[in-house]
């Protein structure tokens, strides 16, 4: 088991974060920034699903989806969610929760324009969440928005595609131990304007 006094929780957790994420970014096959969302309706049923952090600062973490989609609609009727990032290769684990905000339509905006062209064809192509009758029924509306942005670069992004940040309120980090001895360092706002610090039994 991991020695309780080789690990030492900084002051602030995106400082931790960042250090294993640049950890995983080298050690994971793929996706080391895929992380579990889960959101839930306004009586509690819940819902989980992979997607891709594409923003992370002091503000918080940043995904992107169409507003119509299952998420999408959950988000829009209840802001609390949770996020699990699980790295295998490096036997550590990390959870947030807290709540959720849209994110600027220029922040939105610039994220989509770095998109491969084909995924911002997708976007428009995809009627997110909704039943499909066939693959090519998809793909024949993937046509269909080919043929309309043909020889555009600067294809818009849809009025429906945006990003949402995910603001924490808790922060667990989580890391293997031998018989299931694990660690496990929460961190919770203080009244500051900083982190409080503690652990939990595993």
């Amino acid at each position: 088991m991991d020695n309780p006094a080789d690990f030492m929780a900084p002051p602030n957790p995106y400082d931790l974060f960042k250090e294993w994420l640049a950890l995983a970014e080298k050690s994971e096959p793929n996706d080391p920034n895929a992380m579990c969302l889960a959101t839930a309706t306004t009586d509690g049923k819940p819902s989980a699903r992979m997607v891709l952090l594409k923003g992370l600062d002091e503000r918080g973490f940043v995904f992107y989806t169409n507003m119509g989609s299952h998420k999408g609609q959950q988000i829009e009727i209840n802001k609390h969610a949770a996020l699990c990032f699980h790295w295998k290769s490096l036997r550590k684990q990390v959870r947030v929760e807290g709540i959720i905000e849209q994110v600027s339509d220029e922040e939105a905006d610039a994220y989509y324009n770095t998109r491969h062209r084909g995924s911002r064809v997708g976007a428009w192509a995809s009627k997110q969440s909704q039943d499909l009758s066939s693959y090519d029924e998809l793909k024949n509306f993937v046509e269909e928005y080919e043929a309309k942005f043909e020889g555009q670069d600067d294809i818009p992004r849809p009025p429906y595609w945006t990003g949402f940040r995910v603001k924490p309120d808790y922060f667990e980090f989580w890391i293997d131990g031998d018989h299931r001895l694990h660690q496990r360092h929460l961190y919770k706002p203080d009244n500051n304007g900083g982190w409080e610090r503690g652990m939990l039994y595993p």
